[in-house]
């Protein structure tokens, strides 16, 4: 009778241990927590700077003298307006006859003395930038002439180019392109003429004799599909001269 009470006492034992078991696990393994990732910060969008208005020297004066530093210098002094958003600018001067640039760097003023050779056609802009972008912005491109001691004729400034520009993909009619430029003189009353260099190599080859001295501001050339050509204007007042970049071009 013992040993038969003995064997009830293990086996309830046994089934209440069970029991504790099921009700502490739940009949379910509980998942571990999940970590929440933090949400990314969105990057700031940096404005790109702002164009500057350019003051002085003006655009397209001529006689400017500037500040005499010897017999073949002046000094200039650049002028421009604050712009937005910028943080230092850079002033690029253009000698006109030569077509080199040189790069004032760095600038934080809006103002810049830069010594340069006198009797010579100048342009120039200002470029905006800002530490934050690449991002930059360029002014206006401006022009002048910086006279030189008891100069009495200017050469005339460089023709601008207005059509085709640089680059461009052109439909000729009836095989046929205009060229197209504006000429500008520092001397008031000279007469300008022109003559057009256009050719399939570089713009530099002998021109015809029909695009030498004239007096209009526009030029019908012949043309092929598929080829470029090459162009630039020589403009002269009888005693100065000055040249164009080359500009180029091609027929769709």
């Amino acid at each position: 009778m013992k040993v038969k009470n003995y064997y009830i006492g293990v086996l309830l034992i046994s089934l209440f241990v069970l029991s504790c078991s099921a009700e502490e696990d739940g009949g379910t393994s509980t998942p571990p927590p999940t970590t929440q990732q933090p949400t990314p910060t969105p990057t700031p969008q940096v404005p790109a700077p702002g164009k500057s208005d350019l003051s002085a020297p003006e655009n397209n004066e001529v006689c400017f003298e500037g500040e005499e530093v010897d017999d073949t210098n002046s000094s200039v002094t650049f002028s421009w307006d604050a712009s937005s958003d910028t943080d230092s600018y850079d002033l690029q001067i253009t000698n006109q006859e030569t077509n080199q640039t040189q790069t004032e760097s760095g600038i934080t003023s809006t103002s810049k003395a830069v010594t340069l050779a006198t009797d010579v056609s100048y342009s120039w802009k200002v470029v905006s930038k800002a530490n934050d972008t690449n991002d930059t912005t360029d002014s206006d491109a401006w022009q002048f002439y910086l006279a030189g001691d008891g100069q009495e004729n200017y050469a005339p400034f460089p023709a601008t180019i207005l059509s085709p520009t640089s680059g461009a993909a052109v439909d000729a009619s009836n095989g046929l392109v205009t060229l197209s430029w504006e000429g500008n003189d520092p001397d008031e009353g000279d007469s300008l003429t022109y003559t057009i260099y256009f050719d399939e190599e570089d713009g530099l080859q002998d021109p015809q004799t029909a695009n030498t001295n004239i007096i209009e501001t526009s030029l019908e050339v012949e043309v092929e599909s598929g080829t470029t050509y090459y162009w630039r204007v020589k403009t002269s007042d009888g005693t100065s001269s000055s040249f164009t970049l080359v500009y180029s071009f091609m027929i769709n």
